[in-house]
């Protein structure tokens, strides 16, 4: 099928703003994996323990937490335009500044303002999904916005390993604000559609949907849902590097290659889980469809207990993968439930309430993951990451047994 310049027009014209916050969250997730990446470097080097690298991570995660819900609100008040321009700044200079960093604090404060940056990311895709696309589009329209992130994860070791591998890990990361600076040129130009600069409220006034209240049971299920269901992905980021390179013996090259595997089933989930939501969207049973398919996500979730018991590179990239797989399912499908479930006005907080869960837990979960590395109890800690999404799961389940 040949296209012509007319269909290629109205295609970009109907996502090309997605597409732009898709290349935001790439770039974030460029620049929050190449720590990741580099760890067995950047560790030997510094003389960091895995357990403080699991305290660097948290200081990301508890700033993303606080961060997520405030730049949701006020995208959701105040607009995309400026506040995306604002956030991607502020995290360019800070992913940067890690270039600068030699100890245990250096790198938590570097993290730390990267994670508050970061909390605009898929505030502001979802915010741009939902006032760009119609509602039969809009769970693909947020798997468009959302995969940048499994995109950056795939592309991080395929661009960020040779900058490291020839110029050295600082370069790296100076490697990153340049792309960031990059993007904000671009955004300059796709934020003056009509529609991303109108006021968010006026744009979506006419929308239905319930009113968000914080003692309804349902709110705070589908952030546990978000938070554990998505643990994964910090799990295998954070510490597939780490595992690889210990426990099978896998060099820093080899894992810069072979690290866009897991992200790939993160990438396809997007786009299927989106497109399976999509599907129940014009009709009345929608909301058990998702239902159903968040159980799918769940199961998927449990192989990854078996990995330290393998011991073998390939099956470990395939638990990955399916991890990664089943973790985009919980985002994509979480949030489809809770933007039918309340008014799209609500839409840059609800996604700010997911991300901050999530990252509240990442905060959490992410010291003890690295202090069973330490111990070498690599089996609680995978069985830990694989259990936790299906009793999300059940939790999100009773809360939601009626509607």
């Amino acid at each position: 099928m040949s296209w012509s310049r007319e269909s290629l027009t109205n295609f970009l014209s109907v996502w090309g703003p997605a597409a732009t916050m898709l290349l935001a969250s790439l770039i974030s997730y460029v620049d929050r994996n190449t720590l990741a990446l580099l760890a067995p470097t950047i560790l030997e080097e510094t003389h960091l323990t895995a357990e403080q690298y699991g305290l660097v991570i948290s200081a990301f995660s508890v700033a993303y937490m606080v961060a997520n819900p405030l730049w949701g609100r006020a995208l959701d008040v105040w607009g995309v335009r400026a506040g995306m321009a604002v956030a991607v700044l502020v995290w360019t200079l800070a992913s940067a500044g890690h270039a600068l960093a030699s100890s245990f604090v250096g790198f938590a404060v570097a993290r730390a303002v990267l994670g508050f940056g970061e909390g605009a990311t898929f505030p502001g895709g979802l915010r741009v999904a939902v006032q760009t696309l119609p509602p039969s589009k809009r769970s693909r329209g947020i798997a468009v916005a959302y995969s940048g992130g499994s995109l950056g994860a795939m592309v991080t070791p395929l661009v960020v390993t040779p900058v490291a591998l020839w110029w050295g890990w600082r370069a790296a990361f100076l490697f990153t604000g340049v792309i960031g600076f990059a993007w904000l040129i671009l955004w300059a130009f796709v934020s003056r559609r009509p529609e991303i600069r109108a006021h968010p409220q006026a744009v979506l006034k006419a929308e239905g949907g319930g009113r968000m209240r914080a003692r309804d049971p349902r709110l705070w299920s589908f952030a546990l849902l978000y938070a554990v269901g998505a643990l994964p992905i910090a799990f295998v980021i954070y510490g597939s590097a780490l595992y690889l390179n210990r426990v099978l013996g896998a060099s820093q090259a080899l894992i810069g290659k072979l690290l866009w595997i897991p992200p790939l089933g993160w990438e396809i989930g997007y786009f299927f889980w989106g497109w399976l939501a999509d599907r129940g969207a014009a009709g009345g049973g929608r909301a058990a469809l998702l239902k159903r398919l968040l159980a799918a996500v769940a199961v998927l979730a449990l192989p990854l207990a078996a990995v330290p018991w393998t011991r073998t590179l390939w099956l470990a990239m395939a638990g990955f993968f399916l991890a990664m797989l089943s973790a985009a399912g919980f985002i994509i499908l979480s949030i489809a439930h809770a933007t039918d479930l309340y008014s799209s006005r609500y839409a840059g907080l609800i996604s700010g309430i997911g991300s901050a869960a999530w990252s509240a837990t990442v905060a959490v979960m992410m010291p003890v993951f690295g202090r069973l590395f330490d111990q070498e109890r690599y089996a609680t800690a995978f069985g830990l990451a694989a259990a936790l999404p299906s009793a999300g799961y059940l939790v999100w389940r009773a809360a939601n047994r009626h509607g």
